[in-house]
C-alpha cells in the first residue's frame, strides 16, 4: 500500500510560523505533523505501507531530506513530488501519478485524528469523517441505509448530513483515482477555479464505485494557531503515559505539570511549565508561567505569563502576555 500526502499549500493561516517551514512539519507534542500523520495511518491500515509521497511546493532539500526520512522511519520509500501551481486537490494528487497504483491512502497534511479500527480494504474506497455540530464549513458525505457513501457535498447551506470529510481516503485501486482525476484536467472539469477531489468521487460513484465511511474517534485539526495548541492539548493527553523527561532536562526552583512534551537540552529555573506544554529541543525558560503552549527549539522565555500560545524557533522573547504567535527568530523584550 502507498500512502500520498499532498502538503504543497502555503500555510497562510498558520502565519507567521510557516514562513520559515512547511505547515507539515511544525510539532505537535514534539513530533511533525506529517510525521504523527502517516504513523496514525500505518498504525490502522493493517498493510505494509511500502511508500510514502510528499507532494509539495519549492520546501528546500533539508525539507525533502527530512520528508524521505519519515518515510524510512516507517519501513517505507519516500518519494518526492512538486506542486508548482495551485490548482486544486485533485490536481495535487495528480501531481504523484506514479505512485498512484493498487491500494492507496491519501492523506491532506492539516489534520490528525484517533481511531480503534482496522481500515476494511475490501470494498472500492474508504472516506474517513467526523460527525460535526455545523457541517456548513466542510465538504460532507450522504449515506444511504447500507452504509454506502452516495453523494458529496461541498459546505452545504441546508443540512444533508454531518458527518464531515477529514481529508484523508482510501481507494482500493490507485490506477483508478489516478485516471478520474486525468479525467477532470483533460476536460476542464472545475469547481470554485479549481480541479477537485470531490469531482473524482462522484464521477467513480456514478460508475458503481461503492464507498464507505469510516468514522474517527478524534479528527484534531492543524489549520491555525489556536486550532494546533488545541490539538497539542488534546494529543499530550493522548500519549500522557508516553512521555518521559529527558535526563539533559536542567531545572532549578522549577515545576512542571504533566502532561508536556520537553526536548533534550532544555533549561528550566524559576518557573512553572504546564499542563499541556510542548517544548522543543535547547529552549531556556526562566521567571515564566507558561501553560497549554507551544514553544519550539532554540527559543529563550523570560518573565513570561503565557497560554494559548504558540512560539517559533530562536525566538527571544522577555515580556508579559496571555496569548501569543510569534515567528521564528523574533526578539522583543520590555
Amino acid at each position: 500500500m502507498n500512502i500520498i500526502v499532498p502538503m504543497a499549500g502555503m500555510g497562510k493561516r498558520m502565519r507567521p510560523h510557516t514562513l520559515t517551514v512547511p505547515k507539515p512539519l511544525i510539532p505537535v507534542a514534539g513530533k511533525p505533523i506529517v510525521q504523527r500523520l502517516v504513523e496514525d495511518i500505518a498504525r490502522v491500515a493493517d498493510s505494509t505501507i511500502d511508500e510514502i509521497g510528499f507532494i509539495i511546493g519549492d520546501f528546500g532539500d533539508a525539507v525533502e531530506q527530512q520528508l524521505l526520512e519519515i518515510a524510512s522511519s516507517l519501513g517505507a520509500k519516500g518519494k518526492i513530488y512538486y506542486q508548482t501551481e495551485a490548482l486544486g486537490t485533485a490536481h495535487a494528487i495528480l501531481c504523484a501519478k506514479e505512485s498512484l497504483s493498487g491500494p492507496v491512502i491519501v492523506a491532506f497534511a492539516d489534520t490528525l485524528f484517533r481511531a480503534d479500527f482496522s481500515m476494511n480494504t475490501n470494498s472500492d474506497g474508504v472516506l474517513w469523517v467526523s460527525q460535526i455540530d455545523d457541517p456548513s464549513a466542510f465538504g460532507v458525505v450522504k449515506v444511504n441505509g447500507e452504509n454506502v457513501i452516495t453523494d458529496f457535498v461541498e459546505k452545504p447551506t441546508e443540512f444533508v448530513s454531518d458527518l464531515a470529510m477529514i481529508g484523508i481516503y482510501y481507494f482500493n485501486s490507485g490506477g483508478t483515482l489516478r485516471d478520474e482525476c486525468q479525467f477532470l484536467i483533460d476536460n476542464n472539469i472545475i469547481n470554485d477555479g479549481e480541479f477537485q477531489l470531490p469531482d473524482a468521487l462522484r464521477n467513480m460513484t456514478d460508475k458503481g464505485m461503492q464507498f464507505n465511511p469510516g468514522k474517527v474517534q478524534d479528527w484534531l485539526d492543524c489549520g491555525n494557531k489556536n486550532a494546533t495548541v488545541d490539538s497539542n492539548k488534546r494529543v499530550l493527553g493522548f500519549i500522557e503515559k508516553e512521555l518521559s523527561v529527558p535526563t539533559s532536562l536542567q531545572t532549578e526552583n522549577a515545576q512542571i505539570i504533566q502532561p508536556c512534551f520537553i526536548g533534550e537540552n532544555v533549561k528550566i529555573v524559576n518557573s512553572i511549565v504546564g499542563p499541556h506544554v510542548s517544548i522543543g529541543d535547547g529552549t531556556i525558560i526562566e521567571n515564566s508561567v507558561v501553560k497549554n503552549s507551544i514553544v519550539q527549539s532554540n527559543s529563550v522565555i523570560k518573565q513570561a505569563v503565557m497560554d494559548n500560545s504558540m512560539i517559533g524557533h530562536f525566538v527571544k522573547y522577555e515580556k508579559p502576555f496571555d496569548d501569543l504567535s510569534i515567528g521564528d527568530y523574533s526578539t522583543s523584550n520590555c
